[in-house]
Protein backbone atom coordinates (compact mmCIF):
# COMPACT_ATOMS: atom_id res chain seq x y z
CA UNK A 1 0.00 0.00 0.00
CA UNK A 2 1.24 3.39 -0.91
CA UNK A 3 0.63 6.85 1.50
CA UNK A 4 1.67 10.14 -0.13
CA UNK A 5 2.26 12.29 3.04
CA UNK A 6 2.26 16.20 2.51
CA UNK A 7 4.33 18.65 5.03
CA UNK A 8 6.41 14.99 5.88
CA UNK A 9 9.41 16.78 7.57
CA UNK A 10 7.34 18.85 9.80
CA UNK A 11 6.64 17.46 13.27
CA UNK A 12 3.52 15.43 13.15
CA UNK A 13 4.49 14.87 9.28
CA UNK A 14 7.63 13.19 10.54
CA UNK A 15 6.63 11.41 13.34
CA UNK A 16 3.82 9.79 10.95
CA UNK A 17 6.07 9.15 8.40
CA UNK A 18 8.59 6.85 10.72
CA UNK A 19 5.05 4.95 11.99
CA UNK A 20 3.95 4.44 8.13
CA UNK A 21 7.82 2.89 7.76
CA UNK A 22 7.17 1.06 10.80
CA UNK A 23 4.22 -0.55 9.69
CA UNK A 24 5.81 -1.47 6.11
CA UNK A 25 4.42 0.56 3.92
CA UNK A 26 5.35 2.42 0.92
CA UNK A 27 5.27 6.37 1.58
CA UNK A 28 5.42 8.91 -0.91
CA UNK A 29 6.67 12.37 1.13
CA UNK A 30 6.54 16.29 0.06
CA UNK A 31 7.80 18.61 1.93
CA UNK A 32 9.17 22.43 0.63
CA UNK A 33 11.05 22.73 4.00
CA UNK A 34 10.13 26.64 3.63
CA UNK A 35 11.92 28.33 6.33
CA UNK A 36 9.17 29.33 9.36
CA UNK A 37 11.78 27.69 11.50
CA UNK A 38 15.07 26.31 10.90
CA UNK A 39 15.23 23.82 8.31
CA UNK A 40 17.93 22.29 9.01
CA UNK A 41 15.57 20.67 11.93
CA UNK A 42 13.49 19.36 9.25
CA UNK A 43 16.14 17.37 7.52
CA UNK A 44 16.93 16.10 11.20
CA UNK A 45 13.25 14.90 11.34
CA UNK A 46 13.84 12.81 8.40
CA UNK A 47 17.38 11.21 9.20
CA UNK A 48 15.70 7.96 9.99
CA UNK A 49 12.99 7.63 7.47
CA UNK A 50 15.81 8.33 4.53
CA UNK A 51 17.11 5.39 5.09
CA UNK A 52 14.67 3.70 5.05
CA UNK A 53 14.27 1.97 1.30
CA UNK A 54 10.25 2.17 1.34
CA UNK A 55 10.43 5.74 1.36
CA UNK A 56 10.79 8.60 -0.98
CA UNK A 57 11.38 11.87 -0.41
CA UNK A 58 9.96 14.81 -2.98
CA UNK A 59 11.33 18.55 -2.02
CA UNK A 60 8.48 20.79 -3.43
CA UNK A 61 5.68 23.51 -3.19
CA UNK A 62 2.04 21.81 -3.09
CA UNK A 63 1.37 26.03 -4.63
CA UNK A 64 2.99 24.11 -7.19
CA UNK A 65 0.63 22.10 -9.52
CA UNK A 66 2.99 21.00 -12.42
CA UNK A 67 5.58 19.30 -9.60
CA UNK A 68 2.40 17.90 -7.58
CA UNK A 69 1.05 16.22 -10.73
CA UNK A 70 4.82 14.58 -11.45
CA UNK A 71 4.38 13.55 -8.15
CA UNK A 72 1.02 11.87 -8.36
CA UNK A 73 1.54 10.48 -12.13
CA UNK A 74 4.94 8.76 -11.20
CA UNK A 75 3.75 6.87 -7.82
CA UNK A 76 -0.29 6.57 -8.28
CA UNK A 77 -0.11 6.89 -4.31
CA UNK A 78 -3.48 4.83 -2.97
CA UNK A 79 -3.85 7.23 0.06
CA UNK A 80 -3.23 10.95 0.65
CA UNK A 81 -2.72 12.40 3.94
CA UNK A 82 -2.54 16.08 3.74
CA UNK A 83 -0.61 17.73 6.32
CA UNK A 84 1.54 20.04 4.47
CA UNK A 85 0.13 23.94 5.87
CA UNK A 86 0.99 27.37 7.12
CA UNK A 87 0.62 26.75 11.09
CA UNK A 88 -0.13 29.03 13.99
CA UNK A 89 -2.48 31.26 14.84
CA UNK A 90 -0.45 34.19 16.25
CA UNK A 91 1.35 34.39 12.63
CA UNK A 92 -1.73 34.36 10.52
CA UNK A 93 -2.70 37.78 11.74
CA UNK A 94 0.55 39.18 10.59
CA UNK A 95 0.45 36.82 7.50
CA UNK A 96 -3.01 36.61 6.02
CA UNK A 97 -2.55 36.85 2.16
CA UNK A 98 0.03 33.80 3.25
CA UNK A 99 -2.11 31.59 5.15
CA UNK A 100 -5.29 31.69 2.82
CA UNK A 101 -2.76 31.24 -0.32
CA UNK A 102 -1.12 27.83 1.21
CA UNK A 103 -4.19 26.22 3.38
CA UNK A 104 -6.75 26.82 1.22
CA UNK A 105 -5.01 26.36 -2.81
CA UNK A 106 -2.65 24.62 -1.70
CA UNK A 107 -5.33 22.36 -0.44
CA UNK A 108 -7.30 22.54 -3.17
CA UNK A 109 -4.51 21.36 -5.65
CA UNK A 110 -3.98 18.44 -3.42
CA UNK A 111 -7.89 18.08 -3.97
CA UNK A 112 -7.70 17.82 -7.54
CA UNK A 113 -4.60 15.76 -8.17
CA UNK A 114 -6.26 13.14 -5.37
CA UNK A 115 -9.21 13.42 -7.57
CA UNK A 116 -7.81 13.04 -10.95
CA UNK A 117 -5.39 10.17 -10.07
CA UNK A 118 -7.92 8.52 -8.02
CA UNK A 119 -7.03 8.07 -4.61
CA UNK A 120 -9.36 5.72 -2.29
CA UNK A 121 -8.78 7.76 0.52
CA UNK A 122 -8.03 11.34 1.62
CA UNK A 123 -7.11 12.46 5.50
CA UNK A 124 -7.25 16.27 5.99
CA UNK A 125 -5.17 17.44 8.65
CA UNK A 126 -7.21 20.36 10.13
CA UNK A 127 -7.43 22.25 13.34
CA UNK A 128 -9.45 23.00 16.79
CA UNK A 129 -9.28 26.80 15.59
CA UNK A 130 -12.09 26.18 13.55
CA UNK A 131 -14.17 26.55 16.41
CA UNK A 132 -13.02 29.55 17.46
CA UNK A 133 -15.41 30.93 20.72
CA UNK A 134 -17.71 28.84 19.83
CA UNK A 135 -20.19 28.16 23.68
CA UNK A 136 -20.92 24.67 23.03
CA UNK A 137 -18.45 22.65 25.11
CA UNK A 138 -16.56 20.52 24.70
CA UNK A 139 -16.33 21.20 20.93
CA UNK A 140 -18.52 19.10 19.08
CA UNK A 141 -17.58 17.81 15.32
CA UNK A 142 -21.63 19.26 14.15
CA UNK A 143 -20.72 22.82 15.69
CA UNK A 144 -21.41 25.13 12.74
CA UNK A 145 -17.93 27.20 13.61
CA UNK A 146 -19.29 30.31 13.09
CA UNK A 147 -16.86 31.69 15.48
CA UNK A 148 -13.83 31.64 13.97
CA UNK A 149 -11.26 34.40 15.13
CA UNK A 150 -7.93 34.28 13.38
CA UNK A 151 -7.32 33.97 9.56
CA UNK A 152 -5.23 30.59 10.32
CA UNK A 153 -8.80 28.98 11.62
CA UNK A 154 -10.79 30.82 8.31
CA UNK A 155 -7.89 29.06 6.11
CA UNK A 156 -8.32 25.56 7.75
CA UNK A 157 -12.16 25.69 7.39
CA UNK A 158 -12.06 26.78 4.22
CA UNK A 159 -9.79 24.10 2.83
CA UNK A 160 -12.44 21.40 5.00
CA UNK A 161 -15.21 23.34 2.61
CA UNK A 162 -12.90 21.84 -0.30
CA UNK A 163 -12.68 18.41 1.28
CA UNK A 164 -16.24 18.57 1.57
CA UNK A 165 -17.33 19.16 -1.81
CA UNK A 166 -14.69 17.46 -3.64
CA UNK A 167 -16.31 14.42 -1.66
CA UNK A 168 -20.00 15.63 -2.99
CA UNK A 169 -18.81 16.34 -6.84
CA UNK A 170 -16.16 13.48 -7.19
CA UNK A 171 -16.82 11.53 -4.80
CA UNK A 172 -13.43 11.41 -3.24
CA UNK A 173 -13.43 9.60 0.13
CA UNK A 174 -12.34 11.92 2.68
CA UNK A 175 -11.55 12.33 6.49
CA UNK A 176 -11.39 15.63 7.78
CA UNK A 177 -9.48 15.20 11.30
CA UNK A 178 -9.46 18.34 13.97
CA UNK A 179 -6.52 17.96 15.90
CA UNK A 180 -6.21 19.73 19.07
CA UNK A 181 -2.82 21.56 20.45
CA UNK A 182 -0.22 18.45 19.20
CA UNK A 183 3.08 18.15 21.28
CA UNK A 184 5.63 15.72 22.12
CA UNK A 185 9.41 15.08 20.34
CA UNK A 186 9.91 17.39 17.71
CA UNK A 187 7.46 19.44 18.35
CA UNK A 188 7.41 23.16 16.77
CA UNK A 189 9.99 25.79 18.57
CA UNK A 190 7.27 28.29 18.55
CA UNK A 191 5.05 26.23 20.51
CA UNK A 192 4.42 26.35 24.20
CA UNK A 193 6.02 23.42 25.02
CA UNK A 194 9.11 24.26 23.61
CA UNK A 195 8.89 27.54 24.69
CA UNK A 196 8.60 27.07 27.82
CA UNK A 197 10.55 23.77 28.40
CA UNK A 198 13.93 25.71 27.05
CA UNK A 199 13.66 28.59 29.22
CA UNK A 200 12.86 26.73 32.41
CA UNK A 201 15.53 24.65 31.71
CA UNK A 202 17.61 27.90 30.90
CA UNK A 203 16.88 29.50 33.94
CA UNK A 204 15.33 32.24 31.29
CA UNK A 205 11.95 33.96 31.87
CA UNK A 206 8.98 32.75 29.97
CA UNK A 207 6.46 34.69 28.10
CA UNK A 208 2.81 33.89 29.73
CA UNK A 209 -0.22 35.13 28.05
CA UNK A 210 -3.08 36.39 30.19
CA UNK A 211 -3.86 35.41 33.85
CA UNK A 212 -2.87 31.60 33.26
CA UNK A 213 -6.66 30.42 33.43
CA UNK A 214 -6.80 29.70 29.57
CA UNK A 215 -7.28 26.14 28.59
CA UNK A 216 -6.28 24.39 25.54
CA UNK A 217 -6.51 20.13 25.47
CA UNK A 218 -2.72 19.36 24.97
CA UNK A 219 -2.61 16.32 22.82
CA UNK A 220 -0.02 14.05 22.35
CA UNK A 221 1.77 13.36 19.32
CA UNK A 222 1.85 9.66 19.50
CA UNK A 223 -1.67 9.45 19.79
CA UNK A 224 -2.75 11.37 17.21
CA UNK A 225 -0.37 9.34 14.94
CA UNK A 226 -2.39 6.30 15.72
CA UNK A 227 -5.67 8.35 14.96
CA UNK A 228 -4.41 9.58 11.99
CA UNK A 229 -3.37 5.55 10.98
CA UNK A 230 -6.84 4.14 12.23
CA UNK A 231 -8.47 6.74 10.33
CA UNK A 232 -7.29 5.67 6.68
CA UNK A 233 -9.06 2.52 7.11
CA UNK A 234 -12.45 2.99 8.53
CA UNK A 235 -15.67 2.40 6.02
CA UNK A 236 -17.01 5.98 6.03
CA UNK A 237 -16.80 7.67 2.98
CA UNK A 238 -16.77 11.60 4.56
CA UNK A 239 -16.57 12.27 7.61
CA UNK A 240 -15.05 14.66 10.12
CA UNK A 241 -13.33 13.67 13.58
CA UNK A 242 -11.96 15.47 16.60
CA UNK A 243 -8.79 14.09 17.61
CA UNK A 244 -8.02 15.71 21.18
CA UNK A 245 -7.33 14.35 24.75
CA UNK A 246 -10.22 15.41 25.70
CA UNK A 247 -9.48 16.90 28.97
CA UNK A 248 -7.94 20.09 28.77
CA UNK A 249 -5.37 21.72 31.54
CA UNK A 250 -4.67 25.17 32.20
CA UNK A 251 -1.60 27.05 31.38
CA UNK A 252 -0.79 27.49 34.88
CA UNK A 253 -1.27 24.09 35.76
CA UNK A 254 0.78 23.14 32.26
CA UNK A 255 3.53 25.35 33.85
CA UNK A 256 3.41 23.63 37.28
CA UNK A 257 3.82 20.16 35.23
CA UNK A 258 7.19 21.34 33.44
CA UNK A 259 8.30 22.91 37.05
CA UNK A 260 7.92 19.82 38.28
CA UNK A 261 9.73 17.72 35.43
CA UNK A 262 12.46 20.29 35.19
CA UNK A 263 12.75 20.51 39.04
CA UNK A 264 13.14 24.23 38.45
CA UNK A 265 10.63 27.12 39.08
CA UNK A 266 9.69 28.87 35.99
CA UNK A 267 10.61 33.22 35.62
CA UNK A 268 6.93 34.55 34.80
CA UNK A 269 7.01 37.58 32.36
CA UNK A 270 2.67 38.45 31.93
CA UNK A 271 1.44 39.72 28.87
CA UNK A 272 -2.26 40.23 27.35
CA UNK A 273 -3.65 37.80 25.22
CA UNK A 274 -2.92 38.21 21.57
CA UNK A 275 -5.41 38.82 19.09
CA UNK A 276 -6.77 35.38 17.61
CA UNK A 277 -6.18 33.52 21.03
CA UNK A 278 -9.14 31.43 22.59
CA UNK A 279 -9.82 30.72 26.42
CA UNK A 280 -10.47 27.59 26.07
CA UNK A 281 -10.16 24.42 23.83
CA UNK A 282 -12.27 21.35 24.32
CA UNK A 283 -12.63 18.04 22.34
CA UNK A 284 -15.50 15.85 22.79
CA UNK A 285 -14.09 12.24 21.94
CA UNK A 286 -16.76 10.44 21.85
CA UNK A 287 -17.18 10.31 17.83
CA UNK A 288 -13.41 9.20 17.60
CA UNK A 289 -13.97 6.41 20.16
CA UNK A 290 -16.79 4.91 18.48
CA UNK A 291 -15.32 5.53 14.60
CA UNK A 292 -11.97 4.40 15.00
CA UNK A 293 -11.57 2.83 18.32
CA UNK A 294 -9.46 5.42 19.33
CA UNK A 295 -8.81 7.06 22.76
CA UNK A 296 -5.70 9.22 23.76
CA UNK A 297 -3.41 7.01 26.18
CA UNK A 298 -0.82 9.44 27.14
CA UNK A 299 -2.38 12.13 29.94
CA UNK A 300 -0.14 15.68 30.28
CA UNK A 301 2.30 14.70 32.52
CA UNK A 302 3.80 11.54 31.23
CA UNK A 303 3.73 13.36 27.76
CA UNK A 304 5.82 16.07 28.84
CA UNK A 305 8.03 14.11 30.62
CA UNK A 306 8.45 12.17 27.28
CA UNK A 307 9.30 15.39 25.57
CA UNK A 308 11.77 16.52 27.94
CA UNK A 309 13.70 13.53 27.78
CA UNK A 310 13.66 14.10 24.13
CA UNK A 311 14.58 17.87 24.41
CA UNK A 312 17.19 17.13 27.09
CA UNK A 313 18.80 15.12 24.14
CA UNK A 314 18.57 17.22 21.49
CA UNK A 315 19.69 20.16 23.11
Amino acid sequence: MSVLVTGCAGFIGSNLVDRLLKDKLRVIGIDNFNDYYDPNLKERNLARALKNKSFTLSRGDILDLDFLEKVFKKYKPEFVIHLAARAGVRPSIDFPLLYAEVNKTGTLNVLEMSRKYKVKKLVFASSSSVYGKTKRIPFVEEDLCDSIISPYGASKKAGELFVESFYKNFGLKSVILRLFTVYGPRGRVDMAPALFSRSIIRGEPILQFGDGLTYRDYTFVDDIISGIVKSMHIRNRFVTINLGNGSPVSLQDFIKVIEEIVGKKAVIKKSPMPAGDVTKTWANIDRAKKLLDWKPKTNTREGLKKYIRWLSKES
